[in-house]
């Protein structure tokens, strides 16, 4: 904990502040005019050294205290986040609550039961009923340590849904930009197209390119757009045959390839807390595809499968395209 302590007069007047940094504190020089002679100075406490800078002498003077902690606040789950799972698992609040009160009532019956032993071993017209207070106390244990696991996986499972979810809403307020012009967020296409994100080298996303040609009309049938990231900057140009004949097939290619992720750093942050989740080197190539909701359905390594996304994501339109919305593949 740093604190900083002020005491400032009164009256005077500020002009333009200038910044002064230290190793263990900064703080404001102020040029101005001093209206009126009184007393004004400030002290920086830290790392148990005290800065003091008096400029003019006089009385009357007031004092402000803040502080601050060194270590940075937790990241909030938003109340988004926090719906959305109470959505998804409804039940999960309910099993928790009666975990606890199980829990509070096996710990009382145990109290209970060790009360009844002592009384029970230190009175020998009672010794025959040991033995089923001891049965009795073993079953509040068991009953106490059973309530107690299944309340800490509950509650685990929780806290990873929780971030997971509060992951996918980062993901989702991510910008895009379409075709080089407008700009959109990740979540404005939920419901409308499965994204498929490659991040990783210039080279990578050419392969990735290439590699795509084939399922281009399939995997727009299937609602699918990429999102090529280059992580080290060097986005590919991508080529594309103008000629006459491959008119309508260059069309198709390049709204599979649309769209191009804006404001870099907000990317790279993401992308590497995911790497990092993963266990996976922040220099790997991966690619993740996106479910109809946004939700992660799958990731990995290497290349996208087009393949495997062509055979297993239902097409976006026709007869078979409202029931198996919901098809996408399970969550990550």
């Amino acid at each position: 904990m740093a604190s900083f302590m002020a005491h400032v007069s009164y009256n005077f007047s500020i002009g333009p502040a200038d910044f002064y940094h230290n190793s263990n504190c900064k703080y404001f020089s102020f040029s101005s005019q001093i209206i009126s002679h009184r007393q004004t100075w400030f002290t920086c406490i830290g790392n148990n050294r005290n800065h003091i800078m008096v400029h003019t002498k006089k009385q009357n003077c007031s004092s402000i205290t803040c502080s601050a902690a060194n270590k940075p606040s937790p990241p909030e789950i938003s109340s988004t986040a926090k719906i959305r799972s109470e959505v998804l698992s409804p039940f999960r609040s309910v099993r928790m609550f009666f975990y606890l009160a199980f829990i509070a009532s096996g710990a009382l019956g145990g109290l209970i039961a060790t009360t009844q032993l002592i009384a029970a071993l230190t009175n020998p017209a009672r010794v025959a009923q040991a033995p089923d207070i001891l049965k009795g106390l073993g079953i509040d244990i068991g009953a106490v340590s059973l309530f107690v696991f299944l309340y800490y996986r509950e509650n685990n499972a929780k806290k990873a849904q929780l971030a997971r979810l509060s992951r996918e809403e980062s993901l989702s307020n991510l910008k895009l930009r379409v075709d080089g012009k407008r700009i959109i967020s990740v979540n404005s296409l939920r419901g409308i197209a499965r994204l498929v994100i490659c991040a990783g080298p210039g080279s990578y996303i050419l392969e990735s390119f290439r590699l795509s040609e084939a399922f281009t009309q399939s995997l727009l049938d299937r609602g699918v757009l990429v999102v090529p990231f280059a992580t080290d900057g060097n986005l590919p140009s991508f080529e594309f045959d103008e000629s006459e004949e491959m008119k309508e097939v260059t069309a198709k290619r390049k709204r599979l390839w649309q769209l191009n992720p804006t404001y870099i750093t907000e990317w790279s942050k993401w992308l590497d807390e995911q790497k990092k989740l993963a266990g996976v080197s922040l220099e790997s190539p991966v690619y993740l595809s996106l479910r109809l909701d946004g939700r992660v359905r799958g990731s990995g390594v290497g290349y996208p499968p087009w393949n495997a996304f062509v055979a297993q994501l239902p097409p976006a339109k026709g007869i078979w395209s409202g029931l198996l919305d919901g098809m996408d593949g399970r969550v990550l």
